[in-house]
């Protein structure tokens, strides 16, 4: 896709992922450059960013979250240095991608297709008066009813049943994702935007829940398990 819709001369955003913590980088750094030429759909040479006229040596093997500032639009995707070297005296980092280039979407987060198991049920009345108030209190010890989750985002979940839930209601839901090897069970409360039959599949029903007073740290570690699984999932294709 890089060739389709990325260009030289095209303005790029930087910025390191959290792995590159322990190695004394600056994550939350942005550097700004221009690519310099793309080399194929998964490699491109993107001119050495500069502060104050300094050349920033980029670390070879550091991952990075880059932006593309398009014709058509903004673009994102994960990459890895491979390369530093000088042509026709530019400097330059050449970057491998490790996830699939995908549209930026400012206000939607991205949505991951998958299969994962949940259990969910609806809230009770003491507890949507807690959400609407901004608190946090769930009833324990009430019956779940098991579900498969299609799609997650940071955002929210789109969701398979036996059972539907009514559009507009209040929504318990608890699932596991594993990052860094480690297993987490997340807890979360959600909307259902919408309930409908799925087709030709008759005694099913599909849901989209937007997620309720999520916490940040909740919202990134979601969206750090998507990253993660796309990049796995594309290791293995190239094998």
């Amino acid at each position: 896709m890089l060739t389709k819709y990325v260009f030289a001369g095209d303005k790029v955003d930087l910025q390191a992922v959290d792995r590159l913590a322990s190695e004394g980088s600056d994550v939350r750094k942005v550097y700004t450059s221009r690519v310099y030429d793309v080399l194929s759909d998964d490699r491109l040479e993107v001119a050495m960013p500069m502060e104050k006229t300094k050349l920033i040596l980029l670390p070879i093997d550091g991952e990075y979250e880059i932006c593309f500032y398009t014709n058509m639009g903004l673009y994102q995707c994960f990459a890895r240095i491979i390369d530093r070297y000088k042509s026709n005296n530019v400097y330059v980092l050449v970057f491998e991608l490790t996830s699939n280039l995908r549209k930026h979407q400012r206000r939607d987060y991205y949505r991951f297709s998958c299969v994962l198991d949940m259990k969910t049920r609806e809230l009770k009345n003491e507890e949507i008066h807690a959400v609407e108030a901004n608190q946090v209190f769930l009833v324990p010890g009430l019956p779940l009813r098991r579900a498969v989750i299609v799609d997650i985002s940071g955002g929210g979940i789109r969701f398979i049943s036996d059972y539907a839930y009514e559009e507009g209601s209040m929504v318990y839901c608890t699932y596991q994702l594993v990052n860094d090897g480690i297993a987490k069970d997340y807890e979360v409360v959600g909307k259902v935007l919408s309930a409908k039959p799925v087709a030709n599949r008759p005694g099913e029903f599909e849901h989209r829940v937007q997620y309720v007073n999520l916490g940040k740290d909740a919202r990134e570690e979601i969206i750090k398990f998507i990253f993660e699984e796309e990049r796995r999932i594309r290791r293995n294709s190239s094998k």
